[in-house]
């Protein structure tokens, strides 16, 4: 499965609508401490939003949302797998992410034969508090050696310049969230990524 390169998470449907006409084309929608009805109209939002553009929409957590509202992608960090039902979000045809951080983390990833695997935080991140330091590019390579076909997405501190070192060293897609959301021109800054993810 081949993925774009360029991966934006983002907290609401207007970012997303800011982010499609520039050449967005895979986007995670990453909603916290809202309501479930609220939820629920933002992801049928930007669900729509994205087949209107032909982007991939990736619902963050609320798999149970993802599957009612017939989305086509979750991802879900090790805690949300916990609690996860997995064989309902196959059967619903969704396709699956997931965090990694160490090694037991990519084993038990890797048991559920994700559509892709994210690493982070390779860079360090401001985004929020974790337990584990900044992994280093020498991560990425290791991950890609031990994934194989599975596409790899580098997170955690990236900007245009660390995606850079990130593919060179077997990343194959790169996320970002603050370095768009705080930058102060982010329409410019999501088209300086998106050439270095051509």
């Amino acid at each position: 499965m081949r993925l774009p390169r360029f991966y934006p998470i983002f907290d609401s449907a207007d970012w997303i609508a800011r982010g499609l006409p520039l050449g967005v084309r895979l986007v995670q929608l990453r909603i916290k401490d809202r309501s479930e009805d609220a939820m629920r109209a933002e992801i049928a939002r930007a669900r729509d939003l994205c087949r209107q553009q032909g982007a991939l929409l990736v619902v963050n957590d609320h798999w149970r949302l993802a599957i009612e509202l017939g989305c086509g992608f979750v991802h879900l960090g090790q805690e949300d797998l916990d609690e996860a039902d997995l064989a309902a979000i196959r059967t619903a045809g969704l396709r699956l992410g997931l965090s990694t951080h160490d090694e037991a983390e990519l084993d038990r990833a890797l048991a559920c034969k994700p559509d892709y695997v994210a690493l982070g935080p390779v860079w360090p991140t401001i985004l929020k508090q974790m337990k584990w330091h900044s992994q280093g590019v020498g991560k990425l390579t290791e991950w890609k050696a031990r994934i194989g076909d599975i596409p790899l997405c580098a997170i955690g501190g990236l900007t245009p310049e660390r995606a850079r070192l990130a593919f060179a060293a077997g990343a194959d897609v790169a996320s970002a969230v603050t370095d768009v959301t705080l930058n102060p021109d982010p329409e410019a800054r999501i088209r300086e990524w998106l050439e270095v993810a051509a």
